[in-house]
């Protein structure tokens, strides 16, 4: 009756008799093949010996902070990421198949090995990733400030999510079922993108300007009505100084949904000048004043690009100059128009040219339309001979 009432005993029987088996198993291998396991054990330190070599060469190739970053450094920090528990379990893996494991070892080894490659991939891709994002921005851009105001975002972006496909590729070979797994992950990710979509609009926006580059730190440029040098590029907003001296600071978000003229790149910039002369100027001086204007424009080394003509004004023959000032950087641009305005004005005068300035003239007629001047008219003297 004990027997039959008390079903624990055996089930205690079976698993000491599970473990019995287990241990003889080991033994047996263990004796049955002890050569090959011993060649096994040498090939897999040797294995472990020459990862952990090539772990020193990638150190060594990944570089010193500060200098340049080429694809071999980017190979290089990745390589030296390698961990030890991945290299053990690479050796153990190449080589459990010539000492011939029981079975139970040897699907330990294999999930041990799964688990590990996953997350060293994972390993691998951050490190390139991040190596490929630091090379491209630093290559255009040596400060590397922006960058670094950005890296912190950038590693916990990347890091989560490679993270969490390694972790759901682990559970997907353990059996797990990762559906409902991975569409909470997707709601939960919807909901915060919802919650924080205006910080979420800045934070990209400033990777935007970080990658796209259409401006950089210290240069000057045009949005709206307002000119202004940027003064810092962070993860929420821009800082700018504008040219009158205020702080200004737009959201990163709002600033490029607005039209940028940078004046930071140009190669030369165009200057236009508008000009009046008086009606009474000599046909053969107004006809001159284009001819004249490039010899002003080429005298003072800028570009003389065209003059002439451009309207007849309420009180003045009105002219257009335009000319470039070639490298603004080197160039003073407004230096360069005070310049060519002062020679304008002296070569004028110098030659008789009159500036206009608003007049107006009136005319008085009789009722019949017979014009009458404004003062009386002085009548001739007549002498009377005697």
């Amino acid at each position: 009756m004990a027997d039959k009432t008390d079903p624990a005993l055996p089930v205690i029987e079976v698993r000491a008799l599970s473990m019995g088996e287990m241990w003889d198993a080991t033994i047996a291998w263990f004796s049955t093949h002890s050569l090959q396991i011993l060649i096994a054990i040498g090939a897999g330190v040797a294995l472990y010996m020459l990862l952990a070599a090539l772990r020193q060469v990638g150190k060594r190739w990944r570089g010193k902070p500060g200098d340049t970053l080429g694809f071999a450094n980017v190979a290089g920090r990745a390589v030296a990421r390698t961990t030890h528990f991945f290299m053990v379990m690479v050796a153990a893996r190449l080589v459990a198949g010539y000492a011939r494991p029981p079975e139970l070892l040897f699907k330990t080894i294999v999930f041990l090995f799964t688990i590990a490659a996953v997350f060293q991939v994972a390993l691998w891709t951050r490190e390139i990733v991040l190596g490929l994002i630091e090379r491209r921005t630093l290559a255009e851009d040596g400060q590397g400030e922006t960058l670094a105001n950005a890296m912190g975002l950038i590693r916990v972006l990347v890091t989560v999510a490679l993270f969490a496909i390694a972790l759901i590729v682990v559970l997907d070979n353990l059996g797990v079922n990762v559906t409902g797994l991975v569409a909470g992950l997707g709601i939960g990710g919807i909901a915060i993108g919802l919650a924080a979509q205006g910080i979420f609009s800045d934070l990209f926006a400033a990777l935007s300007i970080i990658f796209d580059k259409p401006f950089r730190r210290g240069e000057v440029i045009t949005y709206d009505q307002t000119t202004a040098r940027v003064e810092k590029i962070g993860l929420k907003s821009t800082r700018l100084r504008a040219m009158t001296g205020e702080k200004k600071v737009i959201s990163n978000a709002n600033l490029l949904q607005k039209e940028i003229t940078s004046l930071q790149t140009l190669t030369q910039r165009r200057v236009t000048f508008a000009l009046g002369i008086v009606y009474q100027t000599p046909e053969e001086k107004a006809e001159a004043i284009p001819a004249l204007l490039r010899r002003i424009v080429e005298d003072e080394g800028f570009l003389f690009v065209n003059a002439g003509l451009v309207r007849f004004g309420a009180s003045s023959l009105d002219y257009e100059l335009n000319f470039d000032v070639p490298d603004p950087d080197t160039h003073d641009y407004f230096q360069a128009r005070h310049r060519i305005g002062l020679s304008i004005w002296k070569r004028f005068n110098a030659e008789g040219i009159e500036f206009a300035y608003p007049t107006q003239t009136s005319f008085t007629a009789a009722p019949d339309g017979r014009m009458i001047m404004p003062y009386p008219e002085v009548q001739p003297v007549r002498r009377v001979e005697g």
